[in-house]
């Protein structure tokens, strides 16, 4: 089973610029999409080609704003929003069950637009991680995102100047030690060792794409249990990178087991 999550930065225009192409180039079962902008009423025609997948949508009440779906060719398990916050209304998760592999697509806030988004992203913060705690120890459980968040320094190009920005604050970075030592595996860095990168987001700024000066924002991480099932993580820069800012990360799973 292969599970990739991608942060496509708008389902209306990743259509217009190639989208079933690509997803039929990496060929997911099931596909975490994060940053949808849109409710389902609002796709275009394009968008019944995705019909023979199965698609649970959770749209924030913002028009064009936030949202996740999650996309899979086998049945959805009691697919649900989640119960991270009782006041969320921007659509940043989704629970649910694929063959009896727990899994969650998230989005947790950006806190680059100043001081109030940062307050709301921490709060976030601190909910999703006692949202996770039970899931560490269940059944096979991953879960996939854009996490907003770099965890060191070989996640990010520009790591001394971007220390006091949101996204590689050092309580921030704290927090993704705190959940790995939880029981949580980040699959690309254990799949990719201790390397820079490989990025997963790039700014649209000063060559940044071309150079490959990005940050490793967007991860999949498994408990103990789905962990062994892993045998290989790909990160599709290339393809990738024609529809959104940020490129697909995939996993691979010996699941269903026989």
């Amino acid at each position: 089973m292969r599970i990739t999550t991608w942060n496509i930065n708008g389902i209306r225009a990743a259509l217009r610029k190639g989208f079933h192409r690509i997803i039929d180039e990496i060929a997911p079962d099931v596909l975490l999409l994060q940053e949808v902008r849109a409710t389902l009423d609002q796709l275009p025609a394009a968008w019944t080609q995705m019909q023979n997948w199965q698609v649970f949508w959770n749209a924030a009440s913002r028009k064009g704003y936030s949202g996740t779906a999650v996309c899979s060719r086998w049945p959805l398990e009691a697919p649900s929003t989640g119960t991270v916050s009782n006041d969320d209304d921007e659509g940043r998760l989704i629970e649910t069950g694929i063959q009896g592999l727990g899994l969650a697509c998230v989005y947790i806030p950006s806190g680059s637009s100043g001081e109030h988004r940062q307050q709301i992203k921490e709060k976030w913060m601190r909910k999703f991680r006692r949202w996770l705690t039970p899931r560490t120890s269940a059944r096979p459980y991953l879960f996939g995102g854009d996490l907003n968040i770099a965890h060191t320094e070989r996640d990010i190009f520009h790591a001394k100047s971007n220390q006091n920005i949101s996204g590689f604050l050092p309580h921030e970075r704290a927090w993704m030690d705190r959940l790995l030592r939880s029981g949580w595996h980040d699959l690309t860095r254990e799949h990719f060792g201790e390397i820079d990168g490989p990025y997963s987001w790039w700014s649209n700024r000063g060559r940044a794409r071309e150079l490959d000066r990005g940050w490793r924002i967007d991860y999949l991480l498994a408990n103990a249990e789905a962990r062994r099932l892993v045998h290989n993580v790909t990160i599709h820069r290339e393809g990738g990178l024609y529809v959104s800012d940020h490129a697909p990360v995939s996993v691979d799973l010996n699941w269903p087991l026989q």
